[in-house]
């Protein structure tokens, strides 16, 4: 049973958009697990960028049917729209999958994101104000709007009835906004019925026939290890579970099912949103990566911080998710640098550590530990081959797969498509 997980090591933006895209080809399904419109990729075919928030990257793939999974979270103008753009650029996205038990991302849960992030001023997390984490927390409660709901009316009213009991009395009470209107909301919903009716499947079936055919299935995550929602820096974190195992309970397939688990790591480390980041620079280096790697987010559009590569999280991401293998990306944009920094460890109240700190308050005062590597300066976005690459960036490479615990099994060297180095195919 073919299956492959393939997922951020870090904190998101590592570039799982190339990487599922370079797959695409040769795979059957690719399929998103969790988040909503809060994840971005880009992808790069020729001479043309895509910008994919809530579509799995697949779907600019041809043969590849690309799936939507219950785990994930659905804002219907935001897919509706993102289906359109795809169409008028001439991208077949009629293969599309959408499971009937993903949750609807409702007015009403934008609004209250919106006004939350705002009610806690300086304690906020950084949320993208998108509703994903209120949509969440209506899942969890019981209260949540199914796709499959938007089809019977009756349960519909009555569910966004039940919702709304409680979020009108925060809105109004504590925030002094004005109550929203349930036929209102319902009437918003039903209008999306039959415009996403074409796509809408029972997908744990389809996608577990695929596996007993020996289909290939690409699960995607949304966001980085260091986002998930229990294994993160909580709280600044996702609300849902971009690890390994949230591809079993998002999209409804059994972990001995899974065959492969592929980490993405940037050559360098970046995150979005407040929390901790042991090797943020806030100095030349830090705006030289920024410059040179275009990382400003693909959903948020906010500038990413950035900074120095950080074998510490990588070996925690190896841990969790039980990663086989690593995809380095933007191994390109560190060219040009006499010596590159890797944190090796954490200073933590005058001790060394070389494992994730199990207590936030430590993780808040770690300091990096770095070890100096050697340089490059030769254009290396045109290299084949590991061998192609110069001694020196040869030298990171290896050292980045020793300090990470799994082989490094390709390598970016550009943005494009082909600006790949593939050391061990994935399939």
């Amino acid at each position: 049973m073919p299956a492959l997980v393939l997922l951020g090591a870090q904190w998101g933006d590592e570039g799982k958009g190339k990487a599922t895209d370079l797959l695409g080809g040769s795979v059957d399904y690719v399929v998103r697990y969790q988040g909503g419109n809060n994840a971005g990729h880009t992808v790069v075919v020729g001479d043309q960028k895509y910008a994919l928030h809530l579509l799995p990257s697949g779907i600019l793939s041809p043969g590849c049917t690309p799936v939507i999974g219950n785990g994930v979270v659905v804002d219907p103008s935001v897919l509706l729209s993102e289906l359109s753009g795809l169409n008028e650029r001439g991208v077949d996205t009629s293969k599309l999958l959408l499971s009937g038990n993903a949750h609807i991302i409702t007015p009403y849960n934008v609004t209250v994101d919106k006004v939350t992030e705002r009610f806690l001023g300086k304690r906020k997390i950084g949320t993208t104000g998108r509703g994903i984490g209120p949509t969440y927390a209506d899942k969890i409660n019981r209260v949540g709007i199914r796709v499959q709901d938007l089809y019977d009316e009756s349960i519909l009213t009555q569910k966004v009835e039940a919702a709304l009991d409680v979020k009108n009395q925060v809105l109004t009470k504590l925030y002094n906004r004005r109550a929203i209107a349930v036929e209102q909301v319902v009437e918003e919903l039903l209008a999306y019925a039959d415009k996403l009716a074409p796509y809408v499947s029972d997908t744990v079936l389809v996608l577990n026939q695929a596996l007993e055919e020996d289909k290939v299935v690409l699960f995607e995550g949304g966001q980085g290890t260091l986002l998930d929602i229990d294994h993160g820096t909580y709280p600044f974190v996702t609300s849902s579970n971009p690890t390994a195992g949230g591809a079993c309970t998002g999209a409804g397939v059994g972990p001995t099912k899974i065959s492969r688990v592929i980490g993405i790591l940037k050559a360098y480390t970046t995150r979005v949103g407040a929390g901790p980041f042991p090797t943020e620079l806030f100095d030349e280096d830090g705006e030289a990566l920024r410059r040179i790697g275009g990382e400003r987010g693909v959903t948020t559009g906010r500038d990413r911080r950035c900074g120095w590569f950080d074998a510490v999280i990588a070996r925690y991401a190896t841990r969790v998710n039980g990663l086989t293998d690593f995809f380095l990306t933007k191994l390109d944009v560190l060219t040009g640098w006499e010596q590159i920094p890797v944190c090796v460890a954490y200073e933590i109240d005058g001790k060394r550590v070389e494992e994730l700190p199990y207590s936030q308050t430590d993780f808040h005062h770690a300091k990096p530990v770095y070890e100096m590597l050697p340089g490059w300066n030769e254009d290396i976005s045109k290299a084949k081959t590991f061998g192609d690459l110069p001694k020196n960036a040869q030298a990171y490479v290896k050292a980045l797969e020793e300090m990470s615990g799994a082989p490094i099994s390709a390598i970016g060297v550009g943005p494009g498509r082909d600006e790949t180095i593939e050391i061990n195919s994935f399939l």
